[in-house]
């Protein structure tokens, strides 16, 4: 049976929040772009993108989770949107 990529299991996941280092290479392996956060946005290019990142999970924090998930503050959602001080 084949193990699921790392940025899927426990071992890639950031515990404050979205994923570390071998998440993010485990991500890349297979294809995907992701680029680390940006906690500190320096460029219009940056604020942007930060801007858009939590519009869009603020969404799916409304839309897709539970009403008792969107209000844990360990739920993977909540410690990714301060990661990103959303």
């Amino acid at each position: 049976m084949a193990k699921t990529p790392a940025w899927q299991r426990k071992e890639g996941k950031n515990p404050k929040g979205g994923l570390n280092a071998k998440g993010r290479a485990s991500a890349k392996s297979q294809g995907m772009n992701l680029k680390p956060p940006a906690p500190s946005p320096k460029t219009k290019e940056d604020k942007g993108r930060k801007a858009s990142f939590c519009a869009r999970m603020e969404g799916m924090k409304s839309k897709l989770t539970s009403g008792k998930t969107a209000k844990d503050p360990d739920s993977r959602i909540n410690k990714s949107l301060r990661a990103w001080k959303c």
